[in-house]
């Protein structure tokens, strides 16, 4: 019987619980789970970060290679897997140190079902195997175990070990629930493992132990190397270790924390979405796993729910709404319009709830609020309100008042607003791609009325930022990087843009030694360091990012990059540690106990130092940056295939499943590209004017239609290299590239046949 059918095959063996060391074949409930025994403390492990120390290693998306190491009692150990195929996983142990005589370490390897399917232990052939419906797993190891014990849970099993001692023969068995295969690190200071799924129990058999004596499969390589190196390594890691099997709603979803326990599952809307987004640069189906889960949220009422757990449910407000800006973007990098398809309806409805249900005194520009719905804790407090903007006790929120009237606070919150014209920007521009010509043009007048109202109004002359302001009076003291969102929705006029420049380069309250504090260095709020009170936040620093590079302002943006790369890579390196905030002062993680050490919005640094290379830009498109710098980058996902781009010598090279499709060593950054069957245009945006030259080697001349460059005919030659070559004088300034090709001359060439 088949449990669990929706995950796709390439990913049905992997680390789906709990437990990071433990691998599940999810369509069977199969579970291989590593349990760990010291007899110098008589304590054991189930190697889970709740409890057990645990470094996070490498992890593809797919499972096809994983990594981590723990710590018991002195004694730490390294546990890798691979994946031969889709059906197969094989497993290893290796003791890097001790803590104590090996005879008296024990690594288990607890065979078990969801179901409670019996598992038998043959000893001729030294395997172990268990019948799931009509299929077989069969689990071999290399190294026969010094005992195999039975038992009812892997709970008893611990409870077997720390009661009883390894010295014990009295749970010998060769069949259980929970079938144990006990090692000591004195006669298997490295051991392995293979299990194979199969239709028969002999193939099963076959196929674990030829598993076992299969070549390893070759090491990870890095997806990032030399400029911002690891920086995509990173953010795969994170997505990979974060994403998890909900038991309880039968799905598998990218957590906010494999670590954090809040239940048997817990959706934060914003959180969420991001998850989408960092998925979404790897795998777009579980991009959009990652987008149903957090727009399930979506109320009768109108909004998404600020949260979601197995123990509470938050209706009574949402979060800011960067739904839209998350589903263009992935639209963007994947081509494909099912996603905006799906998400389109949610969104467009949790927008006109913002607008209608959090505006009491119709003035155009919104509260944050608490609704009377639902049973939420917190529901119809201040702090309920504070909830919707995702930073609960900032400073920007000392000086506002719940209103139990109006149900809502005080003030208007320029973060708040900005996100609200932002997601009614991006609607639009979904809208329109899906056909919905009036809701794109609702969309975009709502988007213009309420950029014109932050500029108007959210404006502080006196102190030439935007700032939060009381709905019936002033503006309030206390600032954050929200002030700089008015960049992010296209709210800030040109010379208010100037100002922000200013604000964010001053030393006295933005400049920190590590970027942007959410409060500012002059604030007596800095010196509380908790959570929104003075800390260093992903979430904000990457829209911040957007928001400069909305603007053109490329130079502020790539050092607010490089600062938020710095500061992730501080704790990463050598700690493994991916924090949902970073102290403002010493750029320490883990400094004070609000914080959780492996988040997922920790990827938007990292992501920021990817996009610095090749982005998915809302407003620009496909984006690649040459900024003469030595990178590898990729695999990643684009509409046009798997994407490696790399830069030699000042050489760029842009790769599309395996084959070279783009050079140049042109010095700047190409956008809007798209390529599709018969075209590839983009725009140049060089650094300086000059003479420059573009090589397409999939493309050979014999299949030219033609091409322009701008308003003017471009001639093309043959490239020494193969394919074709565009030679011309660059301008300072943005200039579109067309070609146009017989996609049946490319095939019949033989070079690199471009689809669709």
């Amino acid at each position: 019987m088949l449990l669990h059918t929706t995950v796709p095959l390439s990913r049905a063996w992997n680390s789906w619980s709990d437990r990071p060391a433990e691998m599940v074949f999810l369509p069977l409930g199969v579970r291989v789970t590593p349990v760990l025994y010291s007899s110098r403390s008589r304590t054991t492990s189930e190697i889970a970060p709740r409890r057990d120390p645990v470094r996070l290693g490498r992890h593809n998306i797919d499972g096809s290679h994983i990594d981590l190491e723990t710590e018991l009692s002195g004694t730490t150990i390294g546990f890798s897997t691979t994946k031969p195929d889709p059906f197969t996983v094989c497993g290893r142990w290796e003791t890097l140190k001790t803590g104590e005589w090996g005879l008296r370490f024990w690594v288990t390897l607890a065979i078990s079902v969801e179901g409670g399917e019996t598992v038998t232990f043959d000893a001729d052939k030294g395997v172990a195997l268990v019948k799931v419906g009509t299929r077989f797993v069969a689990i071999a190891t290399a190294d026969a175990p010094v005992q195999v014990t039975g038992h009812e849970t892997i709970a008893a099993l611990r409870a077997d070990f720390e009661t009883n001692g390894y010295f014990h023969l009295a749970t010998r068995s060769d069949a259980a629930p929970v079938l144990a295969l006990r090692f000591n690190l004195e006669m298997m200071r490295q051991g392995a493992y293979c299990a194979a799924v199969a239709d028969s129990a002999a193939l099963a058999t076959a196929n674990a132990i030829a598993g076992l004596a299969a070549k390893r499969a070759a090491d990870l390589p890095p997806a990032h190397l030399s400029a911002y190196e690891g920086a995509l390594d990173a953010v795969r890691d994170v997505v990979a270790w974060n994403t998890v099997w909900d038991e309880t709603n039968a799905r598998p979803y990218t957590a906010v924390t494999r670590i954090w326990n809040l239940g048997k599952f817990a959706v934060w809307y914003n959180d969420q979405t991001f998850a989408a987004l960092l998925a979404g640069v790897f795998d777009a189906d579980l991009a959009r796993e990652n987008m149903a889960v957090a727009l399930a949220g979506a109320t009768p009422q109108g909004n998404i729910a600020c949260i979601v757990t197995s123990n509470d449910a938050w209706v009574d407000r949402s979060q800011p709404p960067h739904g839209a800006l998350v589903a263009w973007q992935l639209y963007q990098r994947s081509g494909e319009s099912s996603i905006l398809r799906a998400s389109y309806q949610a969104l467009a409805r949790n927008n006109r709830w913002w607008r209608t249900h959090r505006d009491p005194d119709s003035a155009g520009l919104v509260s944050c609020g608490t609704s009377d719905v639902g049973e939420g804790l917190y529901k119809g407090t201040a702090f309920a309100a504070r909830n919707e903007t995702g930073m609960d006790n900032s400073a920007t929120h000392d000086e506002a008042v719940y209103q139990p009237e109006t149900r809502s606070l005080s003030t208007f919150d320029v973060g708040l607003n900005c996100a609200l014209a932002l997601d009614a920007e991006m609607l639009a521009r979904m809208a329109s791609v899906l056909g919905h010509n009036e809701d794109a043009t609702e969309f975009a007048a709502a988007a213009e009325r309420i950029r014109a109202l932050i500029s108007q109004e959210l404006w502080d002359d006196e102190r030439k930022i935007f700032a939060n302001r009381q709905r019936k009076g002033g503006f309030v003291r206390s600032l954050s990087p929200t002030s700089f969102y008015p960049l992010l929705c296209g709210a800030a006029t040109t010379g208010q843009a100037e100002h922000l420049l200013r604000h964010l380069g001053d030393e006295s309250t933005f400049a920190g030694p590590f970027g942007l504090p959410n409060a500012t260095l002059d604030d007596p709020a800095f010196a509380d360091n908790v959570y929104w009170r003075g800390r260093i936040w992903p979430n904000v620093n990457y829209m911040v990012w957007l928001g400069l590079r909305r603007y053109g302002f490329f130079e502020q943006a790539s050092a607010l990059a490089r600062h938020s790369y710095d500061l992730f890579m501080k704790s990463w390196r050598g700690g493994r540690i991916a924090a949902e905030n970073y102290n403002a002062v010493t750029g320490e993680a883990m400094d004070q106990g609000d914080t959780d050490p492996f988040y997922i919005w920790a990827a938007l640094l990292p992501m920021m130092a990817v996009g610095e290379i090749c982005d998915f830009d809302p407003w620009r498109g496909w984006s690649i940056n040459n900024s003469g710098d030595d990178v590898s980058l990729g695999p990643i996902l684009t509409p046009a295939g798997a994407a490696m781009v790399t830069i030699r010598d000042g050489l760029l090279t842009l790769a599309l499943d395996g084959k070279d499709f783009l050079r140049t060593r042109l010095r700047g950054r190409l956008s809007d590209i798209v390529i599709e069957k018969g075209s590839v245009s983009l725009t140049l945006l060089p650094e300086a004017a000059g003479e420059g030259a573009i090589e397409l080697p999939s493309i050979p001349v014999s299949a030219l239609v033609a091409s322009r460059l701008g308003e003017a005919e471009l001639a093309a030659t043959d490239s020494p290299t193969g394919g074709i070559r565009f030679e011309f004088a660059t301008q300072a300034s943005a200039t579109r590239l067309s070609v146009h090709f017989s996609n049946k001359s490319v095939e019949s060439s033989g070079i690199h046949p471009l689809t669709s």
